[in-house]
């Protein structure tokens, strides 16, 4: 397995759209995790770009963690009728979830509005640490696989779990015996990484390039098919031997009954941002990925991913 099927057919960028005057007068950003991680990166950053370039008159945002995403999930559709200038930002974790039985709701339950960005995942360590190359790892884990403790900001089984094990069985090592340390929101385990309680963590590239520019911390790898422009420092997996590539979508859903023509408005306006200079800056801070999978495309994509994901779990044992 050379690459996380995850990422396939995903890179496609929106062609030039005018923002016009149909602005959506507000917007509630509901995100199913914490504070400083990928799903609360990306909603406040969606937000500030929306607000900043006049395309939304209002943004609010409400955190509501717990049960993988289920809990927010679940508030959603419980309260559809009051949610209807509320999108949920959410990414691959969603379909990853619903095949474990995390909650019992998918993607199905809910409007996909549009899939926004992909952002590469990252291998991240302390600054002072042993660690400076894949090989190291790798050495590491294969002399006694419960030397090497990673970080993740979500449950076994989540992309955070499954992007490392990938990288162990493309070593032909068992990727089943990978010591994870789940925490709750990437937050919480960059801070575990600090702290000592890991030696690697494994998270999204947006979520460590500002520590890592401040200093705080070292990107040791990426998985992306080569470097990135926001990150032309950090070496790729692939360029270390290992040929691990993930790319994780993020995107907004809306509540089940959400009106076609109000999905359709809401996926306009989020193109339109793409064009504007408070967008680049907040893509370009978080070394984010465009991509734009409107509405039906993207129940489509959706449907797609699922298939590939649910193949890929079974093949490292996450599945049955």
């Amino acid at each position: 397995m050379t690459a996380v099927a995850a990422c396939t057919g995903l890179f496609t960028i929106p062609g030039v759209a005018t923002a016009d005057d149909h602005k959506v007068d507000s917007i509630h950003f509901l995100i199913p995790g914490g504070a400083g991680g990928g799903w609360d990166g990306t909603a406040r950053g969606t937000g500030e770009a929306l607000k900043k370039s006049g395309l939304v008159e209002t943004v609010s945002f409400q955190n509501l963690s717990g049960g993988g995403g289920g809990k927010a999930i679940a508030h959603l559709i419980e309260t559809a009728k009051q949610q209807q200038g509320t999108l949920m930002v959410n990414s691959t974790p969603i379909v990853v979830r619903s095949l474990m039985g995390v909650f019992p709701q998918s993607f199905r339950d809910l409007t996909p509005v549009a899939a926004t960005i992909a952002d590469y995942a990252a291998l991240v360590v302390r600054n002072d640490s042993k660690y400076t190359h894949w090989d190291q790892i790798v050495e590491d884990f294969r002399s006694n696989p419960r030397k090497v403790k990673v970080a993740g900001g979500s449950s076994r089984g989540s992309l955070d779990h499954l992007v490392p094990a990938a990288a162990i069985k493309e070593e032909g090592l068992d990727p089943r015996a990978l010591r994870y340390i789940a925490y709750d929101a990437g937050g919480k385990a960059m801070a575990g990484l600090l702290s000592g309680e890991a030696d690697i963590l494994s998270t999204g590239l947006g979520e460590a390039l500002e520590m890592s520019k401040a200093g705080q911390v070292r990107i040791l790898a990426i998985t992306a098919p080569e470097r990135v422009k926001d990150a032309p420092d950090v070496p790729t997996l692939k360029e270390m031997g290992n040929n691990t590539v993930f790319a994780n979508w993020r995107g907004f859903f809306g509540a089940p009954g959400l009106s076609s023509e109000k999905a359709e408005q809401y996926a306009k306006v989020l193109s339109d941002m793409y064009n504007t200079e408070a967008w680049e800056t907040v893509r370009s801070r978080n070394g984010w990925v465009n991509v734009y999978k409107p509405t039906t495309e993207f129940t489509q994509f959706l449907e797609q991913q699922e298939a590939q994901v649910g193949s890929l779990m079974r093949e490292l044992g996450f599945l049955k």
